[in-house]
């Protein structure tokens, strides 16, 4: 792949988790040296102003009710690489009280429902405009704009200007996105069932890749790239948006998997099961 052609890599690698998983992750004592070499080659074909973003949930330590920081370790060797934009946090509402051990039996621990999403970039001023990601202000924000705000200095020592009663289209988001991965439903498991394939079982929600095509591509031309695909929804969700997009999956199950993501009927033949298992990646829109 040339040099810096990639517009925005997102990405969810397997976790260092301490109990092994069908998707193959890695021990933590070997993360980082397994990690490195895909980082290295993310930062070679990321454009100067491009971003990587990285979802990686933290891990406990075997039999003791403690963290590992291997996820921060991993931000820090990053940041060897790349400038660390800034850091998110993924909060899922509707994840299972997990790790059983500590949460649901013995009781010394909630449960673990937020994964950290790293923002890395090949420059301090990677393209991005949060713009494009407004929300919709809350009522009392709308009644303020509406009455009218005096400008005034508050406790905690913030000057607050005249200019905080613009209305400038909606809210700023902060780092912290809640979405809920409640996906029991979707034609992509409804494919999967008709046609026996295994769903992915750790697959991310649509609207988190939507907040950072959002929030950080603002050309209809980007190329975006997930190393890691697992189910694809990286690429679902560009295809969808008639974006371009690049996907590398090893698993040849998941591939065929992927596949159901894209179908609008019962097209999933033989030839196009073929023209998968023939080769590990995909690709879409210009290829």
């Amino acid at each position: 792949m040339p040099s810096e052609c990639i517009d925005l890599v997102v990405t969810s690698p397997p976790f260092a988790l301490t109990r092994k998983k069908e998707y193959g992750n890695e021990p933590i004592e070997r993360y980082l040296e397994w990690f490195l070499p895909f980082c290295h080659e993310i930062k070679r074909i990321l454009k100067p102003d491009g971003s990587f973003i990285l979802d990686i949930g933290g891990a406990w330590i075997p039999g003791a009710p403690i963290r590992s920081i291997y996820h921060f370790e991993v931000a820090v060797a990053l940041s060897k690489l790349f400038y660390l934009a800034q850091d998110f946090y993924w909060y899922n509402p509707s994840k299972l009280p997990t790790p059983a051990e500590w949460v649901t039996v013995r009781r010394i621990r909630v449960k673990d429902a937020v994964n950290t999403v790293w923002w890395f970039s090949k420059t301090e001023y990677p393209e991005a405009d949060n713009r494009r990601v407004l929300r919709p202000y809350s009522n009392s924000m709308k009644q303020l704009l509406k009455n009218g705000y005096k400008a005034r200095k508050r406790p905690s020592g913030h000057d607050i200007s005249d200019k905080f009663g613009k209305d400038n289209g909606g809210s700023i988001p902060p780092n912290l996105l809640e979405i809920a991965n409640t996906e029991s439903n979707s034609k992509y498991l409804k494919l999967c069932r008709e046609y026996h394939i295994k769903p992915h079982p750790a697959r991310y929600p649509e609207k988190l890749i939507e907040f950072f095509f959002d929030f950080l591509l603002g050309d209809s031309e980007a190329i975006v790239l997930d190393p890691f695909a697992g189910s694809n929804v990286t690429g679902a969700v560009a295809e969808a948006r008639g974006m371009r997009w690049i996907a590398f999956e090893k698993e040849t199950d998941y591939l065929r998997g992927s596949m159901c993501r894209f179908l609008d009927g019962p097209l999933l033949n033989e030839q196009a099961i073929e023209l998968v298992l023939g080769g590990h990646s995909a690709r879409g829109r210009g290829k």
